[in-house]
């Protein structure tokens, strides 16, 4: 059926304006915020919905990577989805994410990504949880590390903290060395990076001459208390953490609490001897699967693996998605061929957390997200097995 909805690059400073004016409506956000925003993103990645009449609605794609199996995987981050009050419930939400799915495959995007305030609008498209943000809080008065030696953390300062400007250069490529270890973590658009900057006050290198992490943080007033808060963190080595940890310590006298983000099973406080650090919040990001082969090819795998999975999988809006399909895996890499005997059968929403190791086909089949012979829930346990999927990042 043909919709009455156009669909649209914003292409001119008059069309930035009308959408802007509606998403700091959506937003609550000022003139100028959005205004910045648009310069940071640029232009030419904003999508607008309209209808016979005018504009009433649109929306950001950030064109990043995300890194799953040791690999980068091309990415569209969705973002400032903005629908004006009085045409909500028409339909132009739903049409507004269709037609940006549409273009991502076309354009050969494998994956898209976004934070929902609805996951309902975006389940209807396909998209599922593929992974955590999670927000943590801790006293800094509490913060005695041990190590193998039982030494407290408080007087390991073995690694030099460097001060430095918050655009610093080297970040970029420490993180890359984070992400590729992380399932989940991005390669960043250059919006979140300035983001990053905006929101900091102080930047350090952990190292000398060859840095071993990173971290940005500001200290604020928050409840009528001192507070450390984190924006971006790197830890290398056992080294850096030891001396990340140290480095905040040494703030207690005036600092009550340090805040950062970390996954879900935040493994930086396994050696602290008391559970004082409390997840404050817990949010999880939404994954579509736009192009199942692409998107199964990209993605890294276990080196030592040698096995394949018979798919079968239905999507409503991507007709070339629909099928069997064989993912053969070995060293690494996947290959993906069309046929197979469909052992494995699932929609393209159930692919996503399957795809990310968010959860395991035991968990999805038992929530009746896929249907699997033993054979294939074994392979497909192998092949996505890693660490539970998180980023630091808020888009």
């Amino acid at each position: 059926m043909m919709s009455h909805f156009k669909y649209d690059v914003i292409s001119n400073a008059e069309d930035e304006q009308r959408l802007g004016k509606i998403l700091q409506q959506c937003f609550n956000s000022p003139s100028d915020s959005i205004k910045t925003y648009f310069q940071r993103v640029g232009r030419e990645n904003y999508r607008s919905i309209s209808d016979s009449t005018r504009m009433i609605g649109g929306l950001a794609i950030l064109p990043q990577g995300q890194w799953f199996g040791g690999e980068c995987v091309p990415m569209g981050g969705i973002a400032a989805v903005g629908i004006a009050p009085e045409y909500r419930g028409s339909g132009a939400a739903l049409e507004l994410m269709k037609q940006t799915i549409r273009e991502l495959y076309r354009r050969g995007i494998p994956i898209s990504t976004l934070y929902a305030a609805t996951q309902r609008l975006y389940r209807q498209v396909g998209y599922e949880q593929g992974g955590s943000l999670c927000s943590w809080e801790m006293p800094t008065q509490s913060i005695v590390m041990r190590d193998c030696a039982q030494r407290s953390a408080r007087s390991d300062r073995t690694l030099p903290m460097q001060a430095v400007d918050l655009d610093c250069h080297e970040f970029s490529h420490l993180h890359q060395q984070q992400a590729k270890s992380t399932n989940g973590y991005l390669q960043r658009h250059q919006s979140i990076w300035q983001e990053k900057i905006k929101s900091s006050t102080y930047a350090y290198l952990i190292g000398a001459n060859q840095p071993e992490g990173y971290l940005m943080f500001q200290q604020q007033q928050l409840n009528n208390s001192e507070c450390l808060a984190i924006r971006d963190l790197v830890l290398l080595t056992s080294g850096a953490v030891r001396r990340f940890w140290t480095f905040i310590s040494d703030h207690r006298s005036q600092v009550e609490k340090v805040y950062w983000k970390h996954s879900a099973t935040n493994f930086l406080t396994l050696n602290l001897p008391e559970q004082t650090a409390k997840i404050v919040d817990l949010t999880h990001w939404m994954m579509r699967i736009v192009d199942v082969v692409k998107a199964l090819e990209k993605r890294g795998y276990p080196e030592d693996l040698t096995t394949e999975l018979h798919l079968a999988i239905t999507d409503e809006l991507i007709g070339e998605n629909n099928g069997n399909f064989i993912l053969k895996v070995t060293q690494g890499h996947g290959e993906v061929t069309k046929g197979g005997q469909g052992e494995l059968k699932l929609d393209i929403s159930g692919l996503s957390p399957l795809y990310t190791g968010l959860f395991t086909p035991q968990q999805l089949q038992l929530m009746g997200r896929l249907a699997a012979t033993e054979t294939a829930l074994l392979s497909a346990t192998q092949i996505f097995a890693g660490s539970l999927p998180w980023m630091p990042d808020f888009f």
